[in-house]
């Protein structure tokens, strides 16, 4: 169904290959997965197999990509393409264009020229199969970000293509959520379609996977049956981390003083009541983990910690100040929070002034200082002249990080910290976070991977339809 024949590619206006000598063959009915570390290639090997590397690209293309018998240059384009291939992207917004759920789906049951019967009963199931029938009349732009990549998925399966390439489909998924999507792509495979699966947690689709392949520096370092690939201790580390090396190092908090006090907050997105009454209090010091399934209201609870967002009744302290008195760059000594994707913090034209624009704007004493010694303590300071969206995605993350570091919050939010990293990165990106935790400061982290709430945090906050259901672990 797809073969790629010694492809290499080099993107425009870059020196290193971003794919170097790649060949594969995934034939009917199987399911290939493919992971590595960020920067790998495995989003560009996405782009070649789809075709759309030879369509929509520039830069140095060589090799064969054939899918469906036919060279990708054969093709008219990628609407042509799209009637052999669905894709979904590892940024599922970035393919959502209407405005509401069911649009999304319906514009692509349309696009196939269906019958309106027909088109009813598909989009009926294609909602049930991917759970999404009580977001239907939604916008997809204000759901979570789980919720977006299930939208972007089931539009992928309303086009009706015998192969599927996925970037990422669980990378923004809960646990129960990428259950789900595991189980759909597991009865996908066994009506016959065709899987390119970009993963990270192949533990959740360990059943489908007849051919594992490992990308470093763009090209291919290990493939074969999985059983028979992880049993290089190198590559075990990568696709299977264990966390449980992670020293949880404070001790009790209940004599510790108040950081931050959540009193009665309710929040509203519209009819949408996103937080219900919550109240929780985090003290000084603590490593504390939020978790919870996709729209439990976990991210809009941490974006009050900083007026990101307002309460719609009750009030949240830090540090003392109830954050309705105050603004967000005021609030920015006490509270810094990392987004779930790094890329959306980033404007400027190198990594060190990416950095440096908070601590000069805050008026930091000994800005070079600090600045120096946050790129070394985030392992970036020999990258420090380079464009920030050069970096690999793991790079990218270290780089959020830092920038919210170099401001010295007292308090240090992330949300999702370890979303698309291989086990090696995300083991690196915990023990920086466990770093600054001895260095005095409270961390935050949202996460769906229960592993690193088990072994890392001090504290397991459980949120559910606005509400919190368990406290583990605190005073």
């Amino acid at each position: 169904m797809i073969e790629l024949n010694n492809v290499s590619y080099t993107y425009p206006r870059t020196v290193q290959p971003a794919l170097h000598r790649i060949s594969l063959a995934l034939e009917k009915g199987r399911c290939i997965m493919v992971t590595g570390p960020s920067g790998a290639g495995k989003t560009s090997l996405c782009l070649a197999a789809s075709g759309v590397l030879h369509h929509d690209y520039g830069g140095k293309k060589e090799g064969s990509v054939i899918v469906d018998g036919k060279n990708v240059a054969d093709y008219q384009g990628l609407s042509d393409l799209a009637r052999n291939v669905g894709v979904v992207f590892d940024d599922p917004e970035a393919q959502m264009i209407f405005t509401t759920v069911e649009e999304e789906i319906l514009s692509a049951l349309e696009y196939r020229g269906l019958s309106a019967d027909v088109i009813e009963e598909r989009l009926s199931r294609i909602m049930r199969t991917t759970y999404l029938e009580e977001l239907k009349d939604r916008s997809p732009h204000h759901l979570s970000g789980g919720q977006k990549q299930r939208v972007a998925l089931a539009a992928t399966l309303a086009l009706g293509n015998d192969i599927l390439i996925l970037d990422e489909p669980t990378s923004e998924l809960d646990e129960h959520a990428t259950k789900r999507i595991a189980e759909i792509l597991k009865n996908l495979k066994a009506s016959g379609k065709t899987i390119l699966l970009i993963e990270h947690k192949f533990e959740h689709f360990r059943d489908i996977v007849d051919t594992l392949i490992v990308m470093e520096d763009g090209a291919i370092t290990a493939t074969g049956r999985p059983d028979e690939v992880l049993t290089n201790d190198h590559v075990r580390g990568m696709v299977l981390p264990d966390f449980s090396g992670i020293k949880k190092n404070i001790g009790p908090s209940a004599g510790k003083e108040p950081i931050i006090s959540v009193n009665n907050l309710t929040h509203c997105y519209g009819n949408v009541r996103a937080l219900d009454s919550i109240s929780l209090t985090i003290r000084k010091g603590e490593f504390v983990a939020i978790v919870g399934e996709n729209g439990s209201g976990k991210t809009t609870l941490v974006k009050h910690f900083n007026r990101l967002l307002s309460p719609a009744s009750g009030d949240v302290i830090v540090n003392g100040k109830n954050t309705r008195d105050h603004t967000i760059a005021s609030l920015a000594h006490d509270v810094g929070l990392v987004f779930q994707n790094p890329d959306h913090m980033f404007f400027a034209d190198t990594v060190r002034e990416e950095v440096a624009y908070g601590v000069k704007n805050l008026g930091i004493a000994d800005a070079d200082a600090v600045i120096d010694a946050t790129l070394a303590d985030a392992g970036l300071a020999n990258s420090a002249s380079l464009y920030p969206r050069w970096l690999s995605r793991g790079e990218r993350q270290r780089l959020g990080i830092a920038c919210v570091v170099a401001m010295q919050p007292n308090v240090i939010v992330l949300d999702e910290p370890t979303t698309g990293l291989d086990g090696y990165e995300a083991l690196l990106v915990i023990t920086i976070l466990k770093k600054l935790q001895e260095k005095g400061h409270t961390i935050i982290i949202i996460t769906h991977n229960r592993e690193i709430a088990d072994n890392c945090a001090d504290r397991i906050v459980t949120m559910e339809n606005g509400h919190i259901i368990s406290d583990t672990g605190g005073a």
